[in-house]
């Protein structure tokens, strides 16, 4: 009897197809134990997406961890021969933190991994099943690929110095060009390296075009290397890679993956969807001269697909519509005064009417008004495409977005202030009132200091006048305040002003679009 698979949700239709497309290129199922000896992850904890497991002792009074991950496991048990390759498909569930909620969340993956003698042909065999397993999907998808090598090479050839390289990786995973220039010059780099560094960020788009573009910005073999690697994969994928994409500024998890890196994002899913590469050292920790590759598909963001849009969205559908988050008040309305002038106007003042969505379908762009805290998270989680919000806001949410523009609007600092004679005793704990508790709680756990934070929500001028902290961190714009009060700026935590900030996945789809109106806007400030 044929299953009728439109009667199960998109990930059970997922499971079906892919289990069948796996099997059938000869890929094995692993069975994966639910616990494994927290031993494992304690010595690989460099390889994890986060360091944080749940443990447990168990009967044989051994310490045990509920997974957070399956490739460790395989690379642990696979021990391929010399010249041998095991190819091991598996559909698992993995216990990972979440960053929204704060608690640990269940999520169920799907994926496959090649290990021991990956040569080119394996490669490229396991990238093709990555592209097939997007197209088994049935709606509009994206494979976007990269090569570690590229980007280290670069930063060897720049000679970046080794602790400046965290933070420069940062800015390149969010694109934020105005910052990493910043950063490169602060490291020592000069304008031309400094301008190699951002330019990678260009370096994005259809795999041919964007390949010949690279080699003219080469530095150093190492690029070169890679760049040979890419063409070679191109060449060996042909016609089924026809629409894989380029980004050679992919920085996200280096510790992880050492050559090819790729992404899957499908449309209607604010996220990715897919992730693999090439992770030869973590497979040859467990078996010397052994290499490895896989990917793995997020199954439970597949559920979205089942859900119809929002009737807002259901409008105008023919066309590629830009959705903006714009913040109420006056940084929203000089923000949309930027974007006005850019050729973005809407048909209709959002002043001079209640609505919270007004449009232009002759330029394609809608604009949600929503509250400034709340800007960021639209855009995160997809229902903007794209936002303009303040650093400090963004900053404090950790939002996963790209950063792609300094507007310059509503200029102002983050700092630490306190009364005008204070002493910062450091046998003492450092009471720290402030409305940005991550703000506050990175900068201090850089510079080792122990600190209690006090989260208040306004006024927090008051909290050192009355007792109640001994420094604040918070916006300053003049400094009115602080002095009227003999409160004093002690030091700076970081520049404020308005970004134009982008969903990723908004960013795969609709490149042009995006680019066009980040390219306005800079004309216009």
């Amino acid at each position: 009897m044929e299953i009728e698979l439109n009667r199960f949700t998109p990930a059970e239709q997922a499971t079906f197809r892919l289990r069948a497309l796996y099997e059938q290129a000869g890929y094995r199922k692993y069975r994966a134990s639910r616990f494994e000896e927290y031993a494992l992850y304690q010595e690989y904890q460099r390889f994890l997406p986060d360091a944080q497991v749940i443990t447990f002792t168990d009967l044989d009074g051994k310490l045990r961890a509920i997974k957070p991950d399956v490739t460790l496991s395989i690379a642990k048990t696979a021990q391929p021969a010399a010249g041998e390759c095991k190819r091991f498909y598996y559909n698992e569930e993995v216990c990972r933190p979440s960053r929204e909620s704060h608690t640990f969340q269940t999520i169920h993956q799907m994926g496959l991994e090649s290990m021991g003698a990956v040569d080119a042909d394996e490669q490229a065999a396991v990238v093709r099943l990555a592209l097939q397993s997007l197209a088994a999907l049935d709606v509009p998808t994206v494979l976007e690929i990269s090569h570690m090598g590229y980007l280290t090479g670069l930063l060897d050839a720049l000679h970046v110095p080794a602790e400046a390289r965290a933070k420069l990786l940062d800015f390149l995973r969010v694109k934020n060009a105005h910052e990493l220039r910043t950063a490169a010059l602060a490291a020592g780099l000069d304008e031309s390296a400094a301008a190699a560094l951002t330019g990678l960020l260009d370096l994005h788009g259809p795999l041919g075009a964007t390949l010949t573009a690279a080699r003219a910005a080469c530095r150093c073999e190492t690029q070169r290397a890679a760049l040979e690697e890419l063409q070679a994969l191109q060449n060996a994928l042909g016609e089924a890679g026809r629409g894989t994409r380029l980004d050679l500024s992919m920085a996200d998890e280096m510790e992880y993956y050492n050559g090819l890196v790729f992404t899957g994002y499908v449309a209607g899913i604010p996220c990715a969807v897919l992730k693999g590469g090439r992770y030869d050292y973590l497979m040859q920790r467990f078996t010397p001269g052994a290499n490895a590759i896989g990917f793995a598909i997020y199954l439970d963001e597949l559920e979205r697909l089942a859900a119809p849009l929002p009737p807002v969205q259901q409008q105008g559908r023919e066309k590629s519509w830009l959705n903006i988050a714009l913040p109420k008040g006056r940084l929203g309305d000089k923000a949309y005064k930027l974007l006005a002038g850019a050729g973005y106007s809407a048909t209709e003042d959002y002043n001079d009417t209640r609505k919270l969505v007004v449009e232009n379908p002759d330029a394609c762009v809608r604009y949600f008004l929503v509250k400034p805290s709340d800007v960021a998270i639209y855009v995160e989680h997809g229902a903007a495409d794209i936002g303009i919000v303040g650093k400090d806001i963004l900053t404090e949410s950790g939002a996963d977005v790209y950063e792609l523009l300094d507007t310059g609007m509503g200029k102002c600092r983050m700092c630490v202030a306190g009364p005008e004679d204070f002493y910062d005793d450091p046998n003492k704990t450092l009471r720290v009132a402030t409305k940005f508790p991550h703000i506050a709680g990175e900068y201090y756990e850089s510079r080792s200091r122990d600190i209690d934070i006090i989260k208040l929500n306004g006024s927090i001028e008051l909290a050192p006048i009355l007792g109640l902290s001994d420094v604040i961190v918070d916006i300053v714009e003049t400094g009115k305040t602080l002095l009227e009060n003999h409160l004093a700026p002690l030091e700076t935590i970081v520049d404020i002003s308005a970004r134009f900030i982008c969903n990723k996945v908004s960013y795969k789809f609709k490149h042009q679009e995006v680019l066009r109106m980040r390219d306005a806007l800079e004309k216009n400030l």
